[in-house]
Parts: C-alpha cells; structure tokens; sequence
C-alpha cells in the first residue's frame, strides 16, 4: 500500500516516503520532517532530576536547574524598563492629587487583561478615579485614534493611559496632548520609526531598553508598572501616612496568566513564571469571579487548570467579546466582584463564542475555494505570502483563518475583510523565518500610498488599505516575502523530544511532565514520536478520530485521539501508522489513565 501522510487540520493530500529515523514527506511541495531536537550538552541540573526532563528542558535552551525557578522573587526588576522612573513619577502625581484617570485598552485578551490590572491595580494603590474605554473594532479600529481621543474628551480625565496598544498612535497621542490631557504609553508592541510625544513610554521593544524580556505581553508590561509604582509609592511612606494596607500585587495574576498566554506570546523564563504563578492561584481558589466564570463555561478543572485551558478554553471566549460585539463585555466579565454577573456574563462570551465558531467555519470553507486554483501550483510558482479576501468575511475572525491558513500552507498569510468606507482591514500570520511587520515596513517604505497603516510583531500583523489597492498589494507582498524566504524555511518540521519505551509511557510521567515547566509557545510540551499498530480506530464527531495503539514492539495498549481531521473515513481500516503525540491524562468518571494527543500521523500499512 502506498504510504499517504497528513498533518492534523490540512485538508489537502499528503504523499510520504517510508519512515526511517529522519522522516521526510512532501505536501504541495512543502518537505515535512519528523526530527529529533538536538540536545546541546547539559550541566548544572544535579541528580534529583529525571534524566527525560534534563533532555527536554537542555533541548530548549535551559541548561541550570536555577533557570526552572518559577518564584516570584526571581523576576526581574521593574526598573529595568526603560521609561519606569518617568512613567512612575507622572502616576505618583495623579495619586497624589487624585487626578482623573482614564483607561484605553486593546480589544482583544491582552489587553482586556491589561486593563483589569490597570483598573483594579490602580484603585489598589490609591486611585480614586479610574475608567476604561475600549475600541470597539468595527467602528474605530485599533488604538488610540483621534477619533477615540473624542470619546476620551467626554470624561474629562487630566491623564489617559493606554496598554496594550499606543505605541504606533502618533496621531492619536498628538490628539490628547492637545487637549491638555497626559499621555502615558504601556505597550510591547515594535515601534516605528517614529515614536508617539507621549509624556511616558514603557515598552520592552523600545530600541534601548535593557529589561532582560522582550516577550512579555501588554498585560505583563502593565503589571510592571504597577510594580515599580508600589515600590515607590512604600519608599514615599504612602501606605503608612495614610494607613492603607500595602496590597498583595499577586492577586492580579490570574489576569496576566490569561492575557499571557491568549496573547501567543513567546514563553520565556519572565513569562513562565508569571503564568505558573498565575495558575496557582487559580487553583487553590484565588481567581477573580470573572476568571472563575470563564472556567466554569468551558467546562475545565479550576484545580487542574493548565495553559492549554488558558490558550484554547478561556481565551477564545473573552476574544469573542472584541471579535464578535464589543470588547467591554469581556472587561465587565473580569471586573465584577459579582459570582452571578460574572456568570451571566461569561455565558454571553460563551454564545459569542459559538457564533465565532459558526462564522469561522464558513469563512475556511471559502477559503479553501480560493486556494483551489493554488493547489494545482508547484512549490516554485505558487506565492510565497498568500493574501485572501472575501467581500463577506468577517473583521473580528480573519485573524483566526490567517492563522488556519498558514498552519495548513506554511507560508505568511494574510486574510482581509470590508472595513468600509472602501477600505479592507488585514490580519496577518507568519512562519519563523519571516518577520512579517518588517515585511510590511519594507512595503510601506517603498510603496508610501499602500498602506493607510500597520504595526504587528514577528509573527502577526494587522493592516490597512484601500480596496483598490489590493490586486497590486497581493503581489508586492508575495514579492517580498519571496525575498525572505530560502528552501530551509518552507521545510515542515516536526520536532520530537524522541521515542519513548512501552515502560515509559505511564501515568506518572504524564504527570511529572505536565507539572514540570510552564509549556507554551516557544517553549513547546514535550513532543514523542514512534510507530504503532492500530488496534482499534473510530470517529467521534465530526472530525475526531480516536484511537487504540499497541507499541510496535510491545504489548501496551493506549487510548489516543486527534482532533480536526479532514476525512477522518479514511485512517478506518489503518493496521499502522507512524505518530508524534504528546502524553495527555485523560480524567473519566474519577478515572485518570495516560492518554496520547496526537499531533501528526502517517499510515504506514
């Protein structure tokens, strides 16, 4: 039988090679191997450690036992920021004289996060007056325009902070200060060329800026503050003149977790500690009502809850306030103090969720209708950066099918909706190996009239142009990433951390690796290849497929499942295949038992 591979949730047939140690399929001319992480030589780990996890964790980067310290006090300073002292000094004088305070958030997780730690962090410290004003996406767009500085006139506030977003508001920040208002400015966002005249900037991007993170997310940047401005404000004698209780800044961590992670924000040593510290709290009980909600809707274990649960459960369904209404919803969700608000609340978000869900459905299946004419193409002639749109695509999805896409063509996308007035709005993913704002700085340097605006990271972008200029943007974008890319780039990898023994594969290592690190993007859970026989293969939904596997060589029998798989029909009838999984715990019943969660599969027989 000739050997048909597939990468899970890629709708268009695979041809393989047979498996040998460096595997290696085609797809659409795109090479996918399953490689082994090279381990670099490990040291400083002592003898306590399981020799699995010193691989793993060597294999990312972390060579000391004291790298894995996820203790509060081993972060690092908030005065390392470059711009704290300034930032601190102008929110020192707005406590003092209790100064009008207003909020601009993002519209999306961050940065409601952000603006719960800023709303309720502030009033924490001594704030007396403090508001929020969201974008709604379809009305004003991203950050701070002059448009939202109108909104922000109409509450009269002496100094506005945004977070998450600003650092690209040129317009918008000039706006305010014109209006008499202070301008301060957290966001981890790269800047531009030029940086908005804002009386304070905290950004961990900023070209001088020394904080040893460059990571962190807006909500991180905002917790920083707050940091640094509690640590004054104890210097000052604030808490005792006034005899007010120093708060416990670690409440708000279930906020950053969240935002941390929904932001798909690299998980670096900063980012895995706040995010580990974050799940604690949510387990022994300490989450906010609006947190807790959340939970509950999705269906998850508050005691067992992980980051996946944050990344693929509770993100998603506050996104579905930005994405599918408007983004105070979601806000409102994490601020109440209300159990019941915060339920009713995050059964809204749930249903916004669904309809999400609903739209991006169709929105795929019209994709791939336009992609039909590419799928004919060889590696040479079809694009390197593939642009879509549709007349009827929806603004607050078309960054969830960019990335879709890109997972399924390894390559940058970007997916454009109508944002009136005729002009379409961008969201744009990338694959390492392009940064896709540089990208689009390159087009807008030597195409000045294309782009009305962008701004983004390494791996995601949004943007905006007129109508009229999308057939010719669609291929100098195509020609610019053409001009980033090598062979190496378009190669898909699956990496593994290797091949487990049938006695390794139990229970407690399951659990040993799932409590071991903060895992998450660029810090990847560990990842184990090998070949099975199928004993039994069924589908569940729609697209599910659960499995029975015995180790090739043995005599173990484990439950394994992957999700989303096109034509699920066809692995009915596979005697065996080659898998890469991740070991998962699978609770049934009060029943925990070892489980795979399969992330790619080839049929060998």
């Amino acid at each position: 039988m000739r050997n048909v591979g597939f990468i899970i949730d890629v709708a268009f047939a695979v041809s393989g090679l047979s498996f040998l140690k460096s595997h290696v399929m085609y797809y659409q001319g795109i090479k996918k191997t399953i490689v082994l992480r090279p381990v670099p030589k490990q040291q400083g780990y002592g003898t306590d450690m399981h020799p699995l996890l010193t691989r793993i964790f060597a294999a990312r980067g972390v060579l000391t036992a004291a790298e894995l310290d996820r203790s509060l006090a081993k972060l690092p300073s908030p005065w390392l920021l470059s711009g704290m002292e300034n930032m601190v000094a102008h929110l020192i004088t707005a406590l003092q004289t209790q100064q009008r305070i207003v909020i601009v958030a993002d519209f999306d997780a961050d940065g409601a996060t952000s603006c719960a730690v800023a709303m309720q962090g502030l009033r924490l410290l001594g704030a007396g007056q403090v508001a929020f004003i969201v974008p709604n996406r379809f009305e004003y767009g991203y950050g701070l325009t002059p448009e939202i500085v109108e909104l922000v006139k109409q509450q009269q506030p002496d100094v506005l902070i945004t977070v998450d977003n600003g650092i690209s508001s040129i317009e918008g920040v000039d706006a305010a200060k014109a209006a008499g208002i202070i301008v301060l400015v957290t966001d981890h966002h790269l800047p531009g060329t030029h940086l908005p005249a804002a009386d304070a900037i905290v950004n961990p991007n900023l070209p001088d800026d020394t904080f040893p993170s460059k990571a962190i997310a807006g909500v991180g940047v905002m917790f920083y503050v707050l940091m640094a401005l509690r640590s004054r404000l104890r210097e000052l004698g604030w808490f005792t003149e006034r005899q007010l209780p120093e708060p416990n800044l670690a409440q708000l961590l279930d906020y950053v977790a969240l935002g941390t992670v929904a932001d798909v924000v690299a998980m670096d040593a900063v980012n895995r500690t706040l995010v580990y510290q974050g799940l604690q709290r949510i387990r022994i009980g300490r989450g906010h009502p609006g947190i807790q909600a959340l939970i509950k809707v999705a269906g998850k274990n508050p005691l067992a809850l992980n980051p996946s649960d944050l990344g693929f459960a509770l993100g998603p369904r506050l996104n579905a306030a930005g994405r599918m209404d408007d983004m105070s919803l979601g806000i409102q969700c994490l601020l109440t103090d209300s159990d019941k608000l915060a339920t009713d609340i995050a059964m809204q978000l749930d249903d916004l969720n669904n309809d999400r869900r609903d739209i991006e459905s169709q929105m795929k299946f019209e994709a791939q209708a336009l992609l039909a004419d590419m799928k004919k193409l060889d590696e040479h002639r079809a694009p390197a950066g593939v642009c879509l749109y549709d007349a009827n695509w929806h603004q607050g999805v078309i960054g969830i099918l960019a990335a879709r896409i890109k997972d399924q063509l390894h390559r940058p996308v970007i997916a454009f909706a109508p944002a009136g007035k005729d002009l379409i709005k961008g969201s744009a993913r990338s694959i390492a190996g392009v940064h896709i704002r540089d990208v689009l700085s390159d087009i807008a340097a030597a195409h000045p009239k294309m782009l009305s605006k962008f701004g983004g990271h390494a791996m995601a972008a949004g943007l905006t142009l007129a109508m009229h200029d999308y057939p010719a943007f669609a291929l100098v974008f195509d020609e610019y990433v053409r001009k980033r890319l090598n062979h190496v780039d378009l190669e898909q990898k699956v990496y593994s951390d290797g091949e487990l023994t049938e006695q390794d594969i139990t229970l407690e290592l399951a659990e040993l690796l799932q409590n071991a690190a903060t895992w998450g993007q660029g810090f990847p859970e560990p990842m184990f290849h090998g070949e099975f026989d199928v004993v039994q293969a069924r589908i569940v939904g729609q697209r599910h497929l659960k499995l029975v596997l015995r180790c090739a060589q043995g005599h173990l029998l484990i439950d394994a499942i992957a999700f989303f798989i096109d034509q699920p029909e066809q692995w009915l009838g596979i005697r065996r295949i080659v898998a890469a999984y991740k070991l998962d715990i699978n609770e049934f019943r009060g029943q925990r038992s070892v489980q795979f969660i399969l992330n790619y599969l080839e049929k060998l027989a």
